[in-house]
């Protein structure tokens, strides 16, 4: 199986500062052991996490920083225990690369909720190793957080399901949305919200796509096939809209109030958050009381559903709107980010880019 435990060393691109600027960085993967695979980089996509990460905008930034958790890649080699994969294998890796494994969370296959999960990057591994994310060459991970990708699903369509459809997913399926015939609401246009409209459709629910102004209604209605579109300062459109909804899938990663939103829903419908949102949010107690409304929120998924989301896309030849950028684009891309310019996902060809090479 070779020399998988030697460290190797690797060049990605790293924050430095909360400037969150990327430049080229060389570092030593941690040492691997026999339950590990050695991934080479394909590709990677941008989260709106990676965003705050960079920045710290959170206030629990490390650096130097290789951000990113929607890693697509090949396996090299394969530890000695590794009964999964096998090299030449097209793999996935999010945004965890570690969990106890002894408390609740994970012996329920929900692991995304074990207290001492390892993050793909800014964290620190068992062996006191800082753990790096995907805008580098390769990664060593633990099989247990390593994904199959389809047959002929291609690695840069794939990179956005790791973390954004994972996200929208994992609520469908804990809250028992995945029936047929409900009514959705997908609050934000993002990448995780056009994976909403995607994954909600394709489920059969009737998708309204809220957003606070009208720029997004040809891209929500025309090119993902959204069934209405409601525009959230419009009081007399939203009044009309009220007790409409099953579910809202709340994307926006800002503060933003959740009354307006509240309103939209049923009896015991249920408003999940999704954003990352680093101040309190607000809403009247009587909004909530009065319809056994559900405010709730939900953390990626576990690998479980992250094998379940796969195979439910692969089944429907569902596709993700991307934009496929080089590594030297990726500060640019991050601004783009930063003010929602793009649609919807970037995803950085890592494999065809000059990491050592600003």
């Amino acid at each position: 199986m070779g020399s998988l435990e030697v460290e190797r060393e690797t060049t990605g691109w790293a924050a430095r500062d909360p400037s969150g600027v990327l430049s080229p960085y060389t570092y030593t993967l941690r040492k691997t052991g026999p339950e590990d695979v050695y991934i080479k980089v394909t590709c990677c996509g941008i989260c709106h996490t990676d965003l705050h990460q960079i920045k710290n905008d959170l206030g629990k930034s490390n650096y130097p920083m290789v951000p990113g958790h929607e890693v697509v890649g090949e396996v090299v080699e394969v530890g000695s225990s590794v009964t999964k994969f096998k090299a030449g294998d097209v793999v996935g890796v999010g945004l965890m690369v570690g969990c106890c494994r002894n408390c609740n969370a994970c012996k329920s296959d929900i692991e995304q909720y074990c207290n001492k999960k390892i993050w793909s990057y800014n964290d620190v591994y068992t062996d006191g190793k800082s753990t790096q994310g995907g805008f580098a060459r390769a990664m060593v991970i633990d099989q247990k957080f390593v994904v199959k990708i389809p047959e002929g699903m291609a690695p840069e369509q794939a990179a956005p399901l790791l973390c954004a459809g994972l996200t929208v997913y994992s609520p469908l399926n804990h809250f028992g949305l995945k029936k047929s015939g409900l009514r959705a609401g997908i609050l934000g246009l993002g990448g995780v919200g056009h994976m909403g409209v995607k994954m909600a459709k394709a489920m059969g629910h009737h998708v309204t796509v809220i957003s606070s102004s009208d720029k997004k209604r040809e891209e929500a209605m025309d090119h993902l096939g959204a069934h209405e579109y409601l525009v959230s300062s419009d009081a007399i459109k939203m009044q009309e809209a009220a007790d409409s909804l099953d579910y809202i899938i709340d994307t926006i990663p800002v503060f933003h109030p959740l009354e307006p939103y509240l309103s939209l829903l049923k009896l015991d419908g249920k408003l999940v958050l999704m954003g990352v949102i680093n101040q309190p949010l607000q809403f009247l107690s009587p909004v909530v009381m009065l319809g056994r409304k559900t405010i709730t929120g939900s953390l990626i998924g576990s690998m479980k559903e992250m094998e379940e989301m796969f195979e439910f896309w692969s089944e429907r030849n569902l596709t993700s709107m991307i934009e496929v950028v080089k590594m030297e684009y990726v500060n640019k891309a991050i601004e783009r980010l930063e003010k929602n310019d793009v649609r919807y996902r970037f995803v950085v060809d890592v494999i065809g880019s000059k990491l050592d090479q600003e």
